[in-house]
């Protein structure tokens, strides 16, 4: 048993001050078998605490459908933290930003028309009450409390940056303490008034967010919290990027000097991130800071420039940020585990492939409707959508709008490639004719992340709204959803049109024990990529990123299948496997 309290401006842990320096490392962007790993480094460069997220969607994809097993042990995790010497802070949802998928909140909750998220509406909070009913007990005996490694929890993220219900912090504080978390709550959000004033629980330690200007943030938050420590909940020592940027990098020595000042203001710190990882899949949620035409999706990469790349190895920022530790801890020589192997296992070439349209009713089934439906509506979270339906003809040349566009979409008419329509490039447009017998549209819609932060979460996919040709709304429609975790059921042999999206299937032997490696997707354009059936994620030749992180675990002596569904082929006939990431601008 333990205790984790504030006393005055301290944090007191079992009756003795401690100065808390943390890192965040999300178990859900690194796979099991390297948590030990990138924990020990964490530990190795002075911390003493690492800091997580827990994302209510990765836990319950389908409503009432829980996963706390492989990379979903969030127990496991904490409980890794502990054996290594770490205590552990937990932000357990609902929402989490994070870059993630619709910030941790479940697609399916946008399933319900009149759903109001992150307030204090009551549909909302019976899903939040079914969903604290299953992750709390789990986190319960993992309280310092009861002898665990967990000192403290939030309540909820940043909610000053999105609202002012603050019943609706009380509702969750309460949630928390009548399941047993008796540990301490906090609350985090930016040092500006309307975030603190938003954010603030009554009672509840704040914490501040930022990234530079450390006695400015901690004087915003002494204005409204007059004692308590002083503590950084999430130090951005790094950056992450969307699609089509340069990849953001922060000097080491700058992000070190602004650790120092805080360090010399005697506050406490968490380093978000100190291992960023790997939206896996299609976690990675996106941005909009407007209207749609600003809608900024998230690479698959979160490197996010800290002081362990992707694929766990320390940066110079690790060594800078370990002096300033030692400034202020004694610290013992540096011990590192052992550097984890890389493999370049060079060219591999495609085997065999399938267009996507001879798969549609192998690997879906359709649905009738009058009007396109969103992905929620149809009961679907990720991946792509295909909307199908007649136009009778003659009719003269209309743009074609979609009405609205979530997120991009691939037009074909007759099978014939029309061209793409993005939400966030209204330059992109496609429009035609139609002969005299009609024609067969198709429409190949791609949910690219539901957004994260800010205003604009209400994020449906699909068709939220309808198609028109011209002024006229199409009505008819035959759905396919294809979430597409992975590739089981695609045919392969199967003729496919030059510009359809295709399925593309590789071996790659491994003679040996597996090493991590990198696939590099320069030559290719736009798609997703299995490894032994294990999604790991988006690839699109915009850039930054320009390679896939595969970790070993995911490999295996022998034969590895490796699929490439490409949206947009121009006749590639091989992949190839690196044992360096190109994070750069395109």
């Amino acid at each position: 048993m333990g205790e984790f309290i504030v006393k005055k401006d301290d944090f007191v842990l079992n009756g003795e001050p401690i100065r808390l320096i943390s890192g965040a490392i999300h178990y859900f962007r690194v796979v099991p078998e390297y948590w030990r790993d990138r924990l020990l480094k964490l530990k190795a460069c002075g911390f003493n605490t690492v800091e997580t997220y827990i994302p209510w969607n990765f836990h319950e994809p389908k409503k009432g459908q829980f996963q706390f097993e492989g990379m979903a042990d969030v127990a496991g995790f904490i409980r890794t933290a502990g054996e290594v010497g770490l205590h552990v802070i937990v932000r357990p949802s609902p929402y989490i930003c994070a870059e993630w998928e619709f910030g941790g909140l479940p697609a399916w909750l946008l399933a319900d028309p009149g759903m109001k998220i992150r307030c204090n509406h009551k549909p909302y909070l019976e899903h939040v009450d079914a969903y604290y009913d299953v992750l709390l007990p789990i986190l319960k005996p993992l309280l310092i409390t009861n002898g665990g490694p967990i000192i403290a929890m939030q309540i909820e993220n940043e909610y000053g940056s999105y609202g002012n219900d603050t019943s609706y912090l009380v509702y969750l504080q309460q949630s928390m303490v009548q399941r047993g978390i008796d540990v301490l709550l906090f609350t985090s959000d930016g040092p500006e008034d309307f975030m603190l004033q938003g954010g603030m629980v009554p009672g509840v330690l704040e914490t501040v967010n930022f990234g530079s200007r450390s006695k400015e943030a901690f004087d915003a938050l002494r204005k409204y919290q007059p004692e308590g420590p002083l503590m950084c909940m999430e130090y951005w020592n790094g950056w992450f990027d969307h699609w089509g940027e340069e990849h953001h990098t922060r000097d080491a020595d700058d992000a070190a000097a602004n650790f120092d000042e805080m360090m010399s203001l005697g506050a406490s710190v968490n380093f978000y991130m100190f291992h960023g990882g790997t939206n896996f899949g299609y976690m990675s949620g996106a941005n909009c800071f407007g209207d749609d035409s600003r809608y900024e999706p998230t690479i698959t990469s979160y490197d996010y420039d800290v002081s362990l790349n992707e694929s766990g190895e320390p940066t110079d920022k690790y060594f800078k940020v370990r002096e300033v530790v030692g400034k202020y801890v004694d610290l013992p020589e540096l011990e590192l585990p052992a550097p984890i192997a890389k493999a370049a296992y060079g060219k591999v070439a495609i085997q065999e492939s399938a267009g996507l349209f001879a798969q549609l009713n192998r690997i879906s089934t359709p649905i009738q409707t009058a009007a396109p439906e969103t992905m929620e509506a149809l009961g679907q979270n990720d991946g792509f959508i295909v909307y199908e339906t007649f136009i009778s003809g003659p009719r003269g040349e209309s743009e074609l709008t979609i009405q609205d566009c979530h997120d991009r979409a691939i037009v074909f008419l007759d099978d014939q490639y029309m061209g793409v329509i993005e939400r966030w490039d209204a330059s992109k447009k496609v429009a035609f004719s139609v002969p005299a017998g009609g024609a067969k549209l198709r429409i190949i819609l791609e949910n690219m992340g539901r957004i994260n932060y800010g205003p604009f979460m209400m994020d449906r996919k699909g068709i939220t709204e309808g198609v028109r040709h011209g002024n006229a709304f199409l009505f008819g429609w035959t759905t396919y959803c294809l979430q597409l975790d992975n590739a089981e059921g695609v045919a392969y042999g199967t003729a496919s049109l030059p510009q359809e999206p295709t399925f593309n299937r590789a071996i790659l032997n491994i003679e040996g024990t597996p090493a991590d490696t990198f696939l590099l997707m320069e030559e290719w354009s736009k798609g997703v990529v299995y490894v032994n059936g294990f999604n790991i994620g988006r690839y699109w030749n915009r850039g930054p990123q320009q390679t896939l992180y595969i970790p070993a675990p995911l490999l295996r002596q022998g034969d590895n299948e490796i699929v490439v569904l490409e949206l947009h082929p121009s006749g590639q006939s091989e992949i190839e496997f690196t044992d360096q990431p190109i994070l750069a601008s395109n």
